[in-house]
């Protein structure tokens, strides 16, 4: 599967573009604040329904305009398929597979598998562990429909059960048993998903790392649940009282985390700028692997300026990875292509290069 065209209408700050893309390699490169990256967030969006930048839709809106449409034609072994978005200011979003449109956008998720490596990655280290969980619930609904169903239903339970916590002075335990219960049923199924995601994940993830660092480094990462060792039912009747006073539920799936280790010691703490997006970048390609195994779908790759901080042989490393035929469509943003595109033509003999300024594009 692969991505043959792509048409964007006022979409951040590129006004128009078409597009056709090699089913290899697509190199953008262009100076800060172009639009490379906002190329490939709507080739995000066709696949996920929504901007990875977690803007809302109208800030997706270029200015002086009031809507914006993505329009891409993807290429199956057996088929071809078009996927469509048009989103107006103060109106529903339409999204359409084959000019069908979605009764819900969630049935959408998983059809066009996609892994995306960025700069913003970084905040699965330096940040809390709902980006961690995140990445998680990212891959697994991917290819697990009732998952994302479980999830959607205990965070509703989780909403209601905490907005009744936070109103200390009403609190009715008869309906805090009805989402206590609620919450107990999906997060049981929702565990066992995590756990075997991580325990199958994780050899894939060491041996990418493995070898983009020539066997420099040993990296781990572990699952961490409360619900490993204890049912989730007695965990919030232990926390009742204390959930009560502070407002909000203290104990559930909605705290697991993810510890990641260096040489055994705290990634967070230890690691270069280089290790770190090491780490990041085999996170992503073992996430790609996983999800092609698991869907029989090989997912579109986006790398956008994953380079920066690397060293030389990291970055080759990891192009002459990219190049394999394990992996099929690839697309990459960076600012300076001299040296990135000598690498990829050496690898690949597959690939195009695209020039953007102000939000233009340009194929050379």
């Amino acid at each position: 599967m692969y991505l043959k065209k792509i048409n964007i209408l006022n979409y951040r700050n590129i006004e128009e573009s078409e597009l056709v893309f090699s089913p290899k390699i697509n190199l953008f490169w262009g100076n800060n604040g172009m639009g490379k990256t906002n190329l490939l967030d709507a080739v995000y969006y066709l696949s996920f329904c929504k901007s990875h930048l977690n803007a809302i839709d109208n800030q997706l809106i270029r200015h002086d305009t009031d809507f914006f449409i993505i329009q891409g034609e993807y290429v199956f072994p057996d088929s071809i398929a078009t996927v469509s978005c048009s989103v107006k200011r103060r109106r529903k979003k339409q999204f359409l597979y084959n000019k069908k449109e979605y009764e819900r956008l969630a049935d959408h998720i998983g059809r066009i598998p996609l892994v995306l490596v960025s700069p913003s990655d970084s905040s699965l280290i330096s940040e809390g562990s709902d980006e961690r969980r995140r990445f998680m619930d990212i891959i697994i609904s991917q290819y697990n429909r009732e998952y994302l169903d479980n999830l959607i239903s205990y965070n509703s339970a989780l909403k209601s059960r905490n907005a009744m916590l936070k109103n200390n002075d009403d609190i009715d335990e008869t309906m805090l048993e009805v989402f206590d219960e609620k919450m107990c049923a999906n997060a049981a199924p929702i565990f066992r998903e995590r756990t075997e995601f991580i325990t199958n994940f994780i050899p894939v993830f060491k041996d990418f790392y493995r070898r983009i660092s020539n066997k420099k480094e040993e990296v781990d990462l572990r699952y961490l649940s409360s619900l490993e060792h204890t049912e989730l039912r007695d965990k919030l009747l232990q926390s009742r009282a204390k959930d009560k006073y502070l407002g909000f539920t203290t104990a559930g799936i909605h705290k697991d985390d993810l510890d990641m280790t260096l040489d055994g010691f705290s990634l967070k703490r230890t690691a270069s700028q280089g290790q770190s997006k090491s780490y990041l970048v085999a996170m992503k390609l073992a996430q790609f692997v996983f999800l092609k195994q698991i869907s029989g779908k090989t997912p579109i790759l986006l790398l956008d300026d994953i380079f920066d901080k690397l060293d030389a042989e990291r970055v080759e490393n990891i192009i002459r990875e990219i190049s394999e035929d394990d992996f099929g469509q690839i697309f990459i943003t960076n600012t300076n292509h001299g040296h990135i595109d000598k690498l990829i033509s050496n690898n690949s003999q597959d690939f195009r290069l695209f020039a953007i300024e102000e939000g233009k594009v340009t194929n050379k």
